[in-house]
């Protein structure tokens, strides 16, 4: 078995910037869907229709959903970490602050991701150079937002404190997901439960708070957003998380939080003509810095005397 404190192969790349595009176009999915539904609504619709439809794909493909206890468990313990709390913490912090404040407090996830997993794990160990490469990241992204998405820091501590609670339940979500590898749960059928799970988990809420049934009709905009957060950004998006985790790890795994913006930046000027600036190119390349640092697999070649640490 591979070591999860490793380089990522060009495939597992792949898959990570797939990811972080997947991701990305979630935030804009979610600006459309909130001028007609509550948050709480909006997620469960979210875990909902993801459910249902990876449910019609394991039939499909004749593959129920694994039964029995210790499964089950583990499907609504990732649920909670990976889109209860997450999902929630996020939705209504974006109601209080700037998207683009939220985008840097949600890029802390890799900087929580491997301090936990340094404490909890012994094969995902802090390395100095995970360390730099992931304060780079960190400055890449805020460099990228901008100087004038600070001058709400601090003004809504609440909303900031949620964004960062969400941000911390990602990084324990990545390491409690590894235990569908331990299990035997391919990635299909463990996106299948986790969102099954969370539906579960969510519904009797959103029924008692937002009592949906008094809400009115949500326009076209609102259903078509709805359906490409749930089918892209959620259902494909949790099978190819779980893919990754069981082959690079939790904290290579926490990385697609970095190249969500730039995900981001790069399709509104590839496919809305949006301009780019100097300091999104500046963001841009700190953030390949510190993925560069992170994998590695340079600075070994630069010290052939560290390369078996780095391997």
């Amino acid at each position: 078995m591979q070591p999860a404190n490793r380089p990522m192969t060009p495939s597992e790349w792949g898959l990570l910037l797939g990811l972080s595009v997947l991701w990305g176009g979630s935030f804009f999915f979610v600006g459309v869907a909130l001028r007609a539904l509550p948050p709480l609504t909006l997620v469960v619709l979210r875990v909902g229709l993801a459910a249902a439809i990876l449910a019609l794909v394991l039939r499909a493909r004749g593959l129920p959903l694994p039964r029995g206890a210790i499964v089950w468990r583990a499907f609504f313990g990732a649920a909670l970490l990976n889109n209860a709390v997450p999902f929630c913490l996020i939705a209504w912090g974006q109601t209080q602050i700037a998207s683009g404040l939220a985008a840097i407090l949600n890029a802390t996830t890799p900087l929580f991701g491997v301090l936990v997993a340094h404490a909890l794990t012994d094969d995902e160990r802090l390395t100095p150079g995970r360390l730099a490469g992931v304060l780079a990241g960190l400055s890449g992204v805020a460099v990228m937002v901008g100087p004038s998405v600070l001058a709400g820091l601090g003004a809504e501590a609440l909303a900031q404190g949620a964004v960062l609670l969400a941000a911390l339940s990602y990084a324990f979500a990545g390491l409690y997901g590894r235990r569908f590898k331990r299990l035997g749960v391919p990635p299909l059928s463990a996106a299948a439960g986790q969102v099954t799970a969370a539906s579960l988990l969510l519904l009797p809420l959103a029924l008692v708070i937002d009592r949906p049934w008094t809400l009115a009709m949500p326009p076209g905009s609102a259903v078509a957003a709805v359906l490409g957060l749930a089918a892209l950004s959620t259902a494909l998006a949790y099978v190819i998380f779980f893919r990754l985790l069981a082959s690079a790890g939790a904290t290579n795994l926490m990385l697609v939080t970095f190249l969500i913006p730039a995900s981001a930046l790069l399709l509104g000027a590839l496919v809305l003509g949006e301009p780019v600036v100097a300091r999104q190119l500046l963001g841009m390349a700190l953030i390949g810095a510190g993925l560069v640092a992170i994998d590695g697999r340079v600075f070994a070649a630069w010290w052939p005397s560290r390369r078996s640490e780095s391997a």
